[in-house]
């Protein structure tokens, strides 16, 4: 564990913002919950505010899973963001965020507030991620950002190759359409504990837009020229796609 932290730490210092690591939070929420749900992200999003401000992390975000039936697995997507991967590792200071946020509310208040967080949401699992790469752009995230996040898998042996082809062959295309307007950005994050046989994922790419709108009119869906489609069964021989989730940004803390 260790001497992953050091490694992912390693590259992203050597680039020129400071490193970003990612806590991923998938959350299924019931169709009778749904409610219950927002008003208890309503809630939180006041003490991740004041997780910021004590310098616990750098943001938060909360996402709207699609497709989001109820057997599709997660509907939402919270993520934490740190510059520090023992930061992140930690968790901070959760009960000095709550008392900051609420200083007011009683002790039976706040075990209610608890107990419709619980309720209302199951936690099904945790992703660290490491950003190690992504195209040159301004894009500030507003609400209402679409994101199309690719689920990768590393073939054995292949996660150093299929990162190197992602940077040196596939990021110059994004980078391209971002220039263009056909994307507002795109990035690459490792899981930092995704290299057991059974990982689901080693891998996450991100394709940003502004919204469907620009996603579905800019282009995006054009046939892929002969130096992408060799591009993209080259890229076959070292990672799987797994799976593709579509994503709404609906909650932002910065």
């Amino acid at each position: 564990m260790i001497m992953v932290m050091a490694l992912f730490t390693t590259i992203a210092i050597g680039q020129d913002e400071k490193p970003l690591f990612l806590q991923f939070g998938f959350m299924h929420v019931d169709e009778d919950q749904q409610d219950a749900y927002a008003e208890t992200e309503a809630f939180w999003e006041k003490v991740h505010e004041q997780r910021v401000k004590n310098g616990d992390c750098i943001g938060w975000d909360l996402w709207r899973l699609e497709p989001s039936g109820q057997k599709q697995g997660a509907q939402f997507l919270t993520v934490s963001l740190y510059n520090d991967p023992v930061k992140m590792m930690d968790g901070g200071d959760f009960m000095k965020a709550w008392n900051d946020a609420y200083p007011n509310l009683s002790d039976s208040e706040s075990e209610e507030k608890m107990a419709m967080t619980v309720k209302s949401r199951d936690l099904t699992h945790v992703v660290y991620l490491s950003e190690i790469d992504k195209t040159n752009d301004t894009f500030d995230m507003p609400i209402g950002t679409l994101a199309i996040i690719n689920f990768m898998k590393a073939k054995p042996g292949q996660a150093a190759a299929y990162e190197k082809m992602e940077s040196e062959v596939f990021k110059p295309m994004h980078q391209s359409d971002v220039d263009s307007g056909g994307r507002a950005n795109w990035g690459l994050l490792r899981n930092m504990l995704g290299y057991g046989t059974e990982s689901y994922a080693t891998h996450i790419t991100v394709d940003m837009y502004t919204g469907y709108d620009q996603f579905f009119n800019a282009g995006n869906n054009a046939p892929a020229s002969d130096a992408q489609q060799k591009a993209y069964e080259e890229m076959t021989a070292l990672r799987d796609l797994k799976s593709v989730t579509m994503a709404t940004l609906v909650r932002k803390v910065r």
